[in-house]
This record gives structure tokens, sequence and C-alpha cells, in this order.
């Protein structure tokens, strides 16, 4: 690049940084309340909410990306076409080609991103986060404890904490077991959920046990450690994971095998989502193409591009959800699949064309008369 087109790479550069910034941090708070279920009634950690929230960020960077772009673009071709930058450059020899190369190059370096956290970050961090939403939904402490109040569980048995701290510590827990013989009860100052070698067990420190039987006999034990197994508990904790088309790796999605299909859907639908894995990316350079078009592909407007832009962002957000469209009818007719990569592609080309085209003066209402020779 020459001295003018770094400068220009960089002018557009941060205004695109900083719109895609703006939108990571939206898109971030929104799924951090999505995830305040979490902390609020399975008593969870902050820790896990956010790690629950940055694992989504990929699939939301999937979508953010070519918004992000075309926003940060406008901003920053609006501003050099106001400041009379992109005059100067081509007064100073360069071509129109020359100018957009700068931005087209931005676009470019957003695909190739786009296209790596489609195909590698994306199903890494669904898989992971259903992992942990998993765990969290099989977690014992969750579904058997919650601070404050009694919690009735399967086969008689009730549990109350008074307190549980982030740590998963519980302080002052009391556990009730009826199971229609026998009824006990253990009050603990402090206790645990943990797993010893691979048993769900519940350690309980500086208690007493009480026992009564049907045949009236009151047993009771104070201990320093106590450990009570809850596998009888632990029903229905056992379930194995079930990923979507939106977890699953290129590979697992071009090439699945009998288990996937019945997991997360017909071979149509998974190669519908590889596909759309594959072009989603396209979109960011649509949308550079579009911003291009809006700023440069008409003559200089001393008031403004508003209605030009208003155009752009209409036809971006159109050709956007027709390529939704288009992944959602792929999903039953595979022929259409070629469509997901016609549709960005043509789209840019048509923006390009039109910024390229040739400026032809606007033909006089009236013809001036011409000068009749006196006689």
């Amino acid at each position: 690049m020459t001295l003018i087109q770094r400068y220009l790479f960089r002018q557009i550069g941060l205004p695109v940084l900083a719109a895609m910034g703006a939108l990571v941090g939206i898109g971030l708070l929104s799924q951090s309340l999505e995830q305040l279920e979490v902390i609020v009634e399975r008593g969870q950690s902050l820790w896990v909410m956010t790690k629950l929230t940055v694992l989504a960020l990929p699939q939301l960077l999937a979508v953010i990306l070519p918004i992000g772009l075309f926003v940060g673009a406008l901003i920053a071709l609006t501003r050099l076409q106001r400041d009379q930058e992109l005059t100067a450059a081509s007064a100073a020899g360069m071509s129109r080609m020359e100018v957009i190369k700068p931005a087209m190059a931005i676009a470019l370096i957003v695909t190739i991103v786009g296209i790596l956290t489609t195909t590698l970050l994306q199903p890494w961090g669904q898989q992971a986060g259903r992992r942990q939403a998993f765990a969290i939904r099989t977690d014992l402490a969750s579904l058997l404890v919650e601070e404050g109040r009694f919690v009735q569980g399967p086969d008689g048995l009730a549990v109350y904490t008074q307190q549980i701290e982030q740590n998963g510590l519980m302080r002052n827990l009391f556990v009730y077991i009826d199971d229609g013989k026998t009824v006990t009860s253990w009050d603990a100052e402090t206790a645990r959920f943990t797993r010893i070698e691979g048993t769900p067990v519940l350690t309980m420190q500086n208690g007493s046990m009480q026992r009564y039987s049907s045949r009236e006999v009151l047993n009771h034990l104070s201990f320093d450690n106590y450990a009570i197994d809850l596998t009888p508990y632990a029903r229905g904790t056992d379930q194995s994971i079930r990923y979507k088309a939106t977890d699953l790796y290129l590979p697992q999605l071009f090439a699945p095998n009998e288990a996937t299909i019945k997991m997360a859907g017909s071979r149509s639908e998974l190669a519908a989502e590889a596909h759309s894995r594959l072009t989603s990316p396209l979109y960011a350079l649509v949308g550079m193409a579009f911003a291009v078009a809006a700023i440069m592909g008409g003559g200089y407007s001393r008031t403004g591009y508003t209605s030009r832009i208003a155009r752009a962002a209409g036809l971006f957000l159109l050709v956007r959800v027709i390529g939704y469209g288009l992944v959602a009818a792929a999903a039953w007719n595979g022929w259409l699949n070629i469509l997901q990569y016609l549709l960005p592609l043509g789209a840019t080309a048509l923006a390009l064309r039109h910024m390229f085209r040739v400026l032809k003066p606007r033909r006089a209402l009236f013809k001036r008369p011409t000068n009749a020779r006196t006689a």
C-alpha cells in the first residue's frame, strides 16, 4: 500500500473496530442478562455466568462482524468524503480502485476472521457452553439446595441450608429423609457436595444425626465428619448431552454419521448449516461494498448522503434477511445451498458495479435555444 492508502486504512479501520466493539458490548450485556437465571435460580457463581456469556460470544460475532463493518465503514467514509479527503486522493492521481483498496482489504480481513470464527470458535464455544449448561442442569447442589428455603427432593428427601458461599460451602445445613420405614435427620455446621470415585456424596462437618425407626427406637449420633451417599437421589442426572447443528464442526456437518443425524437433524439440515457457516462471513464484503457504493457511487453532495445511506442500509438489511431465509429453505431443498454463495457474491458485485459506473450528466428539461442569425 502507498502512504495515502495506509492512511485510509487507518481512518476506516478504527471506526470499524469501534462499531464492532460497541455491538459486542451490547451483545455481551444482553447475554449476561439472560444468564442471570443461572445465579438466581440455580445458585451458581458469578464466574459460571461469565463463562457461559463468553462461550456464547463466537456465535454472536458471526452476526455482529458484518453489521459492525457496515456501520463503521459508513461513519468513516462519510467523514472522509465530507472533509473532501477522498476527493483529494482522486485529485492526486489515484484511481477509484486504488482509493477503495484499503476498504476492501479491511472487509477481506473481517471475512477471514469471520470464517475462522464460524468454523472453529463457534462450535468450540457452543459445545463447551452446552457441557457447562448440562453440568448445571444435572448438578445436585443446584437441584437439592436453595439458600434460606426448604427444598423437597425425591424419595422423601428435604434439604435446608442457611447460607451458600461462592465456593460451594454450605453453612447450617439440615437434611431430612423419610423412606417410609425410618425417619433420619442430619444437622451440620458446614457441608459440601462432592464426588468420591464418581459417586455423588454430601460431606458434613461438626454435626449430629437422629434416626427414628418404625419400632419407636431413637438413635442419636454426633460426628466430626460424615458423608451421605446421594446415588439414590441422583436419578435423571446421568443423561447424555445432545448437541444441535449449530454446535458441530464442519466435518460433522458435511459427513454426519447416524448418531449425529439422530441427534442434530437430517442430512439436508446439517448441510444447510455447514454452507451457512462458510457464507455468513461473506456478508462483510457485502457490507463494505454497499457502504462504499453509498458514499462514492454518486456525485459530491454538500447536503450530505442521508438518502443514499438509507437506501444502502435498507438493501443490506434486505440481502441479509434473504440470506437467513435461504438457510431455512436449503434445509428442505438442498439445491438452494448454491444460492447461499451467489447471494452475497452477487450483491457485492452489483454494489461495486454501481460505484464504478460512469456518472452521466442529467439532461436539461429545456434546451437552450440557438442564437438566431439576424438579418
